[in-house]
């Protein structure tokens, strides 16, 4: 550990940005994790039941309360299209408004995320700069010694460069493999959260003359 530090110090006009990568990647990590926490935390099959079953009873202003209740994506979709219809507004303006709030919440659940794989390029291609530029040292350095000396400053030196690609690696692993994760976590939020759209939608454009009418 004390000759990866000595090394890391040694090296650290590549190692510092590498290390630059990884923290901005685990803030990334942990603040997209947050988020989608949060969204999926709102179970859909009951919000829809409480809606479902407040709408059936033609009391509007009870599911608006309702869904307010809860933050996220899928609430504020269902209560924009609730408050539409609670405004006596057709199937077409009833789908436009929930529509236009999907494309403005919809999109937060993913962003940010695909910079982790941009990232985790970086990572590794730093750290085959800082080989290459560490073996070109190398080379440079041994040029004038003995030939007795040649042979150990060389590999001394090759293994201390190599060391900047071996920590390139670790963090381009790491980045792309949260990349992945948080790509599919967020893939599964949208999912449920177009689902239970377009399932509240519906049964609304369908019941919506039961509704008013009580």
């Amino acid at each position: 550990m004390k000759g990866f530090i000595v090394i890391f110090f040694n090296h650290w006009y590549i190692m510092f940005p590498i290390a630059a990568c990884s923290a901005a990647g685990i803030a990334i990590v942990v603040e997209r994790a947050i988020t989608l926490r949060a969204a999926a935390s709102v179970d859909k099959d009951e919000l829809l039941n409480f809606i479902q079953s407040y709408c059936i009873q033609g009391d509007l202003q009870k599911a608006i309360s309702a869904v307010s209740q809860s933050k996220g994506p899928l609430s504020n979709i269902v209560r924009a299209g609730l408050v539409s219809v609670a405004n006596g507004n057709g199937p077409e303006v009833v789908q436009t408004a929930m529509d236009a709030v999907a494309l403005r919440e919809i999109p937060r659940l993913g962003r940010r995320i695909d910079l982790l794989s941009a990232l985790a390029n970086v990572a590794v291609l730093l750290g085959l700069l800082g080989t290459v530029s560490g073996m070109i040292a190398a080379f440079g350095a041994v040029a004038n010694l003995p030939p007795a000396d040649k042979a150990k400053v060389l590999a001394s030196s090759i293994a201390e460069a190599l060391n900047a690609t071996g920590f390139g690696l670790m963090v381009s692993i790491i980045l792309f493999a949260a990349w992945g994760w948080l790509n599919s976590w967020s893939s599964r939020v949208i999912d449920d959260v177009h689902e239970a759209s377009v399932a509240t939608l519906n049964f609304i454009l369908v019941n919506k003359a039961k509704i008013l009418k009580r």
